[in-house]
């Protein structure tokens, strides 16, 4: 047997996944860690947006026509409120807390929803919020090897 084979006294080996089981893509465990991050800074973001529209009623384009069209003081309610929960399961994500994780995959549902009825006021920015929404639900849906270590570790 060669040094390299030999284990070594007292050293434990990382866990792996059990022998058939998924232990997910490897995009989507890093991926959780970015979710996190970018719940955090979308909730930010969805702040700074809301404070902007409750401060000055002028800051954003009035809509004439449109099916979803609130007042923009609404608007910056709706957003503020939306921002601040963002943030606070985005923190959560970042500490690990198994709750966070489905609580941020119903919240960026609903911001992605809101920032498509917003989508006139803004474009651009609805769009990025959007794309960043649907790789924040991807990536917190993907990732398993978590809650497969946790079981095994439980058990």
């Amino acid at each position: 047997m060669s040094q390299f084979n030999a284990p070594t006294p007292g050293a434990q080996r990382p866990a792996e996944p059990p022998p058939g089981a998924d232990p997910g893509s490897p995009w989507a465990a890093g991926g959780t860690m970015f979710a996190g991050v970018l719940l955090l800074v979308d909730g930010i973001l969805g702040i700074l947006k809301g404070i902007a529209g409750i401060a000055s009623n002028d800051v954003y384009t009035r809509i004439n026509d449109y099916v979803f069209k609130f007042d923009v003081t609404s608007w910056g309610w709706i957003h503020l409120v939306l921002g601040v929960i963002l943030v606070l399961v985005g923190v959560g994500i970042l500490q690990g807390a198994t709750w966070a994780r489905a609580a941020g995959v119903v919240l960026a549902c609903l911001n992605l929803v809101a920032n498509f009825m917003w989508l006139p006021y803004t474009p651009v920015w609805a769009i990025v919020t959007i794309a960043i929404d649907v790789f924040v639900i991807w990536a917190l849906c993907t990732d398993r090897w978590d809650a497969d270590r946790t079981r095994r570790t439980a058990g």
